[in-house]
């Protein structure tokens, strides 16, 4: 998936979130949004529609990855659909919060292009669909 169409939205502060990224291996991204940007936290929707701002997509063209339900509520709020983890939350929650899609983890995620090109496809072992 090319970095320019990567966000990372987070309720941390940006050197909070920095440390994380750099402790779990991930490299901070061009478009990282975080308490620190917004006025509004999740679930407000306004984390989300400055991410998807911060990659130029409209929020209907985003999925959101997810595992508290007023994060997805700040996702479907913002008009984009999202994928819950099962990581902090129940089931009924993640679905009360609107959730399209339920997966285990991360690891239930795999993105797929044809020649490295666009467009991709994103793959989920989904628990709900």
């Amino acid at each position: 998936m090319p970095q320019q169409k990567i966000a990372v939205v987070t309720s941390a502060t940006r050197p909070l979130a920095g440390v994380r990224l750099r402790a779990a291996g991930i490299p901070i991204p061009p478009a990282l949004v975080t308490a620190s940007d917004c006025k509004h936290g999740k679930p407000d929707p306004e984390p989300y529609l400055k991410g998807a701002a911060s990659v130029a997509a409209p929020p209907s063209d985003c999925i959101v990855i997810e595992d508290a339900p007023a994060g997805i509520r700040a996702g479907k709020s913002a008009g984009a659909r999202v994928i819950a983890l099962q990581t902090t939350a129940s089931n009924d929650e993640l679905l009360a919060a609107g959730a399209d899609w339920i997966a285990k983890d991360c690891s239930a995620i795999r993105v797929a292009s044809l020649n490295g090109a666009a467009p991709i496809r994103l793959l989920v072992d989904s628990l709900r669909s």
